[in-house]
């Protein structure tokens, strides 16, 4: 593991309670960064398989403070702005500042655009799209009220570089990802906050087990198309690991890549070299 030193830094991650966005929390807090762990704590309408719980969240604060480092642990929707306005003061209210912004929130549901209900777009758009866009606008307020930088990354996903079929309004959400990462690091460069997302292919986590559960193995196939030369995908243990997703996160959170803005990063074994 690289050595990053996020000392006196409070990082804030959506989508936490499980998965990637738990692997980031315990990243960053092994860093040295105080750790704000946001996550729904519930399911939803269209999706088919458990999101993070209340309990899965607190355990992730205690991995945490496992490192020595402090917690807070809320439960946010991100597609409800008062929630996530919430949250953010409430973040500082603790901690006085936040220095790192991780967008990791989201969801995958499957149907082709011509089958697919209003529900499930709606639902999809408002949680990887919306869901980004809300804590990157009440955090980037705090970076340009504060004045001191700050570090907005966000879970995109090779699917915001290609077309996925079988998937098309997450396809769309996530190419808006880089819109408006894109957007965001220009607006709010004079401020000096760097704004990037990482383009994983299929991760090994909580959510690619319950799409397997909810959809068959004939899903679980198909997502191997997703992976590249390095040949990642295993039905037994589908896809990378989410800490390889995580170390990305740490690179584009620190000072080695301040002059890194506006990019999607794939961390996807080769497959957008296809």
């Amino acid at each position: 593991m690289v050595e990053y030193d996020f000392s006196g830094q409070v990082a804030f991650v959506t989508g936490a309670a499980h998965g990637q966005g738990r692997s980031h929390a315990q990243h960053y807090a092994k860093h040295g960064a105080d750790v704000v762990v946001t996550d729904i704590g519930h399911n939803t309408e269209t999706v088919p398989y458990d999101l993070g719980t209340s309990d899965e969240l607190d355990e992730t604060a205690s991995l945490v403070e496992d490192e020595g480092q402090n917690a807070l642990a809320i439960e946010v929707d991100v597609r409800e702005e008062s929630q996530v306005e919430a949250a953010v003061e409430e973040a500082i209210d603790e901690f006085g500042h936040i220095d790192i912004l991780a967008n990791n929130a989201g969801i995958v549901t499957i149907s082709d655009l011509v089958e697919m209900d209003e529900a499930t777009w709606d639902e999809m758009i408002d949680t990887n799209l919306k869901g980004v866009w809300l804590p990157s606008k009440h955090v980037g307020k705090h970076f340009v009220e504060r004045g001191d930088g700050g570090k907005i990354v966000s879970t995109s996903s090779t699917a915001g570089l290609v077309a996925s079929v079988g998937a098309g309004h997450y396809t769309a959400a996530k190419h808006g990802v880089l819109g408006l990462t894109k957007t965001l690091a220009l607006e709010l460069a004079e401020y000096d906050v760097n704004v990037n997302a990482v383009c994983p292919t299929v991760v090994n986590t909580p959510m690619i087990s319950g799409m397997t559960e909810a959809y068959g193995e004939e899903v679980l196939a198909s997502m191997g198309e997703l992976t590249g030369p390095f040949n990642v995908f295993d039905t037994e243990d589908p896809g990378i690991e989410a800490s390889d997703i995580s170390e990305a996160y740490m690179w584009l959170s620190s000072e080695a890549a301040r002059y890194v803005t506006g990019i999607g990063l794939p961390v996807d074994a080769g497959f957008s070299s296809k």
